[in-house]
């Protein structure tokens, strides 16, 4: 076993505090990181509170990690020793089902092992995550990065980044439409620089006026705040499709109410709580509304090369370990432009 050190929350009630534990040793398949950076992703704080139901403790929370490969195992084809590559949201899955064969593992239908609070294929041994100084992963599910993108800034694309790019790729966003995204926070932003790229006029949709700079900077086209009724009258079936980011409670019916016939409203963010859903903001107007869920290791890499292309990465705040407790209150707060970004050299 492998000696590894890292932060975690120790009950769903106290802070995340220094951890030392064990990872595998590196099998013929496996690949052995060593982390240098982490993203803190939303739902990092809603599992370490366990927000989402019983959580596994200790936990070491992160899934948007990238790092250096520092040792392979002896089948190991795809990667070698010195390349940087990126681990996501799941670290292996079921491998035969049809989701799996798919390239969707995400949707796994046996059992996906999830970065961390999930267990390996065993389903008896947790798993780990990011804020740590090491992983071992399958080399199935080891991602590689492009050479020229800013190391801490691609952190947030492996869970922020495929999380916006799927939905606007499933549904082929692209030249010729009008495209909300409503919310401008981690996931917002990714997608406003995603469907910019693809081509389609963008609007931002915010309840926060001081983020309309932010808005134009990131490549949208419009502002509007959603807050104000006016302005939703005044936007009534406007757009082909919307992106919903937004985590919060929210009225479900007004956001339906700017799709326009036969347009497509996706779910990325999560509520705490059931979204009330009125049947006539659908039937009147042949409408669509559909979820999201991250993205599989097959589009994960074709997005991670399509940034390489574009030169696409998050906006982020890189700060140290010792700061990991204040980021989750900034984050609570949304006092973020727009992703914290842990460096694990300061472990």
């Amino acid at each position: 076993m492998l000696s590894a050190k890292g932060y975690a929350a120790q009950t769903e009630k106290t802070p995340l505090v220094p951890y030392n534990f064990e990872r595998r040793d590196p099998g013929p398949k496996d690949v052995l990181i060593e982390i240098k950076y982490c993203g803190i992703c939303h739902s990092d704080i809603h599992q370490a509170r366990a927000e989402w139901g019983k959580g596994i403790f200790p936990m070491v929370p992160g899934h948007e990690i990238v790092g250096v490969v520092s040792k392979t195992g002896a089948a190991v084809k795809h990667v070698k020793i010195g390349d940087t590559v990126g681990v996501g949201c799941f670290v292996d899955s079921c491998r035969s089902c049809p989701s799996c064969k798919e390239g969707l593992e995400q949707y796994c239908q046996g059992h996906v092992s999830f970065t961390y609070n999930g267990t390996e294929s065993d389903k008896v041994t947790p798993t780990y995550g990011g804020y740590s100084n090491l992983i071992v992963v399958d080399e199935a599910y080891v991602l590689k990065v492009p050479s020229n993108l800013s190391l801490p800034a691609v952190a947030p694309l492996l869970c922020a980044g495929i999380t916006t790019y799927s939905p606007l790729r499933t549904w082929n966003v692209g030249k010729g439409q009008r495209v909300a995204v409503l919310g401008l926070g981690g996931l917002g932003h990714m997608g406003v620089k995603f469907a910019a790229a693809f081509g389609a006029e963008v609007t931002v949709l915010s309840s926060s006026p001081s983020k309309e700079k932010d808005a134009e900077r990131l490549g949208a086209h419009h502002f509007a705040l959603f807050s104000d009724e006016t302005t939703r009258k005044h936007l009534a079936e406007s757009f082909d499709f919307i992106l919903d980011t937004v985590s919060a409670s929210h009225d479900i019916n007004a956001v339906l109410g700017l799709v326009k016939r036969d347009g497509t409203l996706v779910l990325v963010g999560v509520p705490p709580d059931a979204i009330p859903l009125a049947a006539i903001s659908l039937i009147r107007g042949r409408k669509r509304i559909a979820g999201s869920l991250i993205g599989g290791i097959r589009e994960t890499q074709e997005m991670l090369d399509y940034c390489g292309r574009h030169s696409i990465v998050s906006d982020i705040e890189l700060i140290g370990m010792k700061d990991i407790n204040i980021a989750y209150e900034r984050t609570l707060k949304s006092d973020v432009r727009y992703r914290f970004v842990l460096d694990l050299g300061t472990l």
